[in-house]
């Protein structure tokens, strides 16, 4: 049952990460009409720029999880690169449950306040013509630590269980 349970939620973050990454394509579309609109037309949509910043941060945001999942973050891996299955994975059960977890723990602690005091006023642009749901945007930084969290605990199980494994083999 829990092996069903870790394959659903790795599952979920699949999906996550990949419905998220098409708004890398929109991203795209909506840059490009920004730029004409700038340069071919002389005229521009405030809400149209800050839909690139929303698009912008809901892939980075949302897309983390999977970017973990993937084991496609950027890192220095001079000496990781020539460690063997079983000490990979002790390092990555190391950063996942001293580094990752925490500090997932802490950019939630520091940011409760900040969304709830956006949620509270429904804060929206500063911009006249910006769009209203920034207090949606600011949300996404839970939601960034919640699938990165999920990731993690996935990542331990399996790190326990290459340990384990190879200690029985071994």
């Amino acid at each position: 049952m829990f092996k069903k349970l870790l394959a659903h939620i790795e599952a979920f973050i699949d999906w996550s990460g990949r419905t998220v990454s098409w708004l890398s394509l929109f991203l795209v579309l909506v840059t490009f009409t920004v730029v004409v609109l700038r340069y071919a037309f002389d005229s521009g949509s405030i809400a149209l720029q800050e839909t690139t910043t929303y698009l912008h941060a809901s892939v980075f945001l949302i897309g983390m999880a999977y970017t973990l999942q993937q084991d496609a973050h950027v890192r220095v891996d001079i000496f990781y690169a020539g460690f063997s299955r079983q000490k990979k994975a002790w390092v990555d059960l190391v950063g996942a449950v001293f580094l990752l977890l925490p500090f997932m723990l802490f950019i939630s602690w520091i940011s409760w306040l900040y969304i709830a005091d956006s949620w509270s006023v429904l804060e929206g642009s500063r911009e006249a013509g910006g769009l209203p749901g920034v207090f949606l945007l600011k949300s996404l930084i839970l939601v960034m630590t919640f699938l990165l969290s999920l990731q993690a605990m996935v990542q331990i199980a399996r790190n326990i269980e290459i340990i384990l494994n190879h200690g029985a083999n071994g």
